[in-house]
């Protein structure tokens, strides 16, 4: 449960070129998506979380690693691949 660690301190949008919010978001998305109370609302969840990411403006991932470097909670991008398994079952089933 590495993930719950993320304080939302935003360092990984500001080092990223394409300010992108996915290692946050991805966080979040993980947290939630690794206990089995959260299997209820996954994919709506994954869905609201990615669109109000899009609908604000911020970029996505382009794998540079830089959120990496910069997040003092040591977040990895491990979950923005898990993100994006979680919004690809989202869309398959709806």
């Amino acid at each position: 449960m590495d993930c719950a660690s993320c304080i939302g301190c935003g360092a990984c949008v500001a080092a990223c070129k394409n300010g992108s919010a996915m290692l946050f978001i991805s966080s979040k998305v993980s947290q939630l998506a690794l206990l089995p109370q959260g299997r209820v609302e996954a994919a709506r969840r994954v869905k609201n979380m990615v669109a109000k990411m899009d609908e604000l403006g911020f970029g996505n991932c382009t794998n540079t690693r830089a959120c990496e470097a910069v997040c003092p909670k040591n977040e990895t991008i491990a979950n923005i691949a898990r993100l994006n398994r979680e919004m690809l079952k989202a869309k398959v089933a709806y």
